[in-house]
């Protein structure tokens, strides 16, 4: 099928990229100049594992290619828009200008029968708003919500090979439903389970699921600072629940906490669109969810001041991980960087270290000192914080990191050392909800 995908950030050049692999033709259309050019010669502006693959595959075939000229999508038969929506400046609502603006944008250019699909995560009402608009200025063509389901580090998988599939459509409209089976239909074939619903539905699957997955990882990091005061281990705590089939174990490893540029900002949205509906007490719970996950940045911080008796003043800290979680270059309220910063604050003589994610980190806080070398980080340090669980630091040898550094101490922020290990090798091992 002819396929256009408006806007190439994380989500449009993905999803761009994977309909190409799939065998449609796709333009990806973006007003950035400098992004466009880059995707166009194959070179994706993140980080993203299996992605620079499959777009230099696809735009090598010539079923994919680029524009920054919203027109050249005027033949397509389908456009996903898949824009961004940020949390607005001041407030915790989703902004959703980039949305209208691209809609706005494309309505002149809808072909006959033209099927207009939201992949972008917005408020719920936005999808019946757009479809009215539709109705009024392009009656030819109609419009389906399709919700993404996508995990940073896993997206391009997440997109050739989805858990789920889920259609926002019309009362009546099977023939966007009938469309996008046809677009899905390798996945279809393989069996992905495939609901369709309504637009409202459709909306809300995606931040509630962000809302549960949020609330989980809250709930167990809870019962890690339970677990401190008690002296329980939260990792048992963890392990036990997790045998209960209604719970399961997935999204209840104690730590430091989410981040990335969905899940905080997703339950703030939703809390925010929740209170514009009247029904604000409804989703009160996820602003203590919030602050839970919030306060588990400074009892990293408040661990590592215990760990060097009291200040961090001028003592190095080597910090390992700047990004919100492996497999990504994504640093946006990233907790790792928020644990590194706070340290700075403190006085400490802080070197950061990441395999993805250091220009990143250094746009956003270039007072930090920052390599690539995970070795030159722990080099003499007094202490030593693990803040994302990338490979290469759950892989780190005990005795052999020991010997780097000046002092044997170390605050695991994930969870995801031996303590028995590294504290048979000498060292102060201090983790979250784990005695």
């Amino acid at each position: 099928m002819r396929i256009s995908v408006i806007g190439c950030g994380y989500l449009g050049a993905v999803h761009a990229s994977a309909m190409a692999e799939l065998g449609h033709e796709v333009i990806g259309i973006d007003v950035d100049e400098r992004k466009i050019a880059a995707l166009a010669a194959g070179r994706p502006s993140f980080f993203e594992p299996g992605l620079p693959e499959i777009l230099a595959s696809a735009t090598e075939t010539g079923r994919l290619r680029f524009s920054t000229d919203i027109a050249d999508a005027a033949d397509a038969q389908v456009h996903f828009l898949a824009v961004g929506t940020p949390q607005t400046a001041g407030s915790s609502a989703a902004d959703v200008s980039y949305v209208d603006a691209a809609f706005a944008a494309l309505l002149p250019h809808l072909a006959e029968d033209a099927i207009v699909v939201g992949k972008s995560t917005v408020p719920v009402g936005t999808a019946a708003r757009l479809a009215g608009r539709l109705a009024e200025e392009a009656p030819h063509a109609s419009l389906a919500w399709n919700p993404e389901f996508l995990r940073e580090g896993f997206a391009v998988k997440d997109t050739l090979e989805p858990d789920r599939l889920v259609y926002g459509v019309a009362e009546g409209d099977r023939h966007a439903a009938s469309v996008l089976d046809q677009i899905y239909r390798a996945a279809l074939e393989a069996g992905t389970p495939r609901i369709v619903t309504d637009y409202a539905t459709a909306e809300l699957v995606k931040v509630a699921a962000n809302a549960f997955l949020a609330t989980k990882i809250s709930f167990i990091n809870a019962m890690s600072e339970i677990a401190d005061a008690t002296g329980a281990d939260v990792t048992a705590l963890a392990d036990a629940l997790g045998h209960d089939a209604r719970i399961g174990r997935r999204f209840l490893n104690a730590g430091v906490g989410f981040g990335g540029g969905c899940l905080p900002k997703d339950i703030r949205a939703f809390t925010a669109r929740a209170e514009e509906l009247g029904r604000g007490e409804a989703l009160a719970f996820l602003k203590e969810v919030d602050a839970i996950n919030l306060r588990q940045r400074q009892r990293v911080v408040d661990l590592a001041v215990l760990a060097l008796g009291g200040s961090v003043h001028r003592k190095k800290i080597a910090v390992l991980g700047v990004t919100f979680k492996p497999d990504s270059d994504d640093v946006r309220d990233s907790p790792a960087l928020d644990v590194a910063v706070l340290l700075k604050g403190l006085g400490a003589d802080v070197v950061a270290t990441d395999p993805e994610g250091i220009e990143n980190a250094r746009a956003r806080h270039p007072q930090l000192d920052y390599t690539t070398s995970s070795r030159e980080a722990l080099h003499d340090a007094d202490l030593v914080v693990l803040v994302t669980e990338w490979r290469e630091y759950r892989a780190l040898d005990p005795d052999a990191t020991g010997r780097l550094v000046a002092g044997r101490r170390i605050i695991d922020g994930r969870n995801v050392l031996d303590p028995v290990a590294w504290r048979a090798a000498g060292w102060d091992y201090r983790g979250l909800g784990r005695p």
